[in-house]
């Protein structure tokens, strides 16, 4: 994860054991979420796709 060895924060959260995270985030996984937006970004994406997403949730 080349991104949060250059400082980019991370929470890694296990959907396994919840049926309603599961239902939502099943067949999406792995998803990205900003915490201070909500906004998410679906699998499949590389790390150029990743650092656009987090430039323009910063310019909004």
């Amino acid at each position: 994860m080349p991104l949060v060895e250059h400082g980019l924060l991370v929470e890694r959260v296990d959907i396994a054991e919840s049926a309603a995270m599961n239902d939502i985030y099943g067949l999406r996984i792995p998803v990205l979420r900003r915490a201070d937006s909500g906004v998410e970004l679906d699998w499949p994406f590389d790390t150029g796709q990743v650092v656009a997403f987090l430039r323009d949730q910063l310019e909004s």
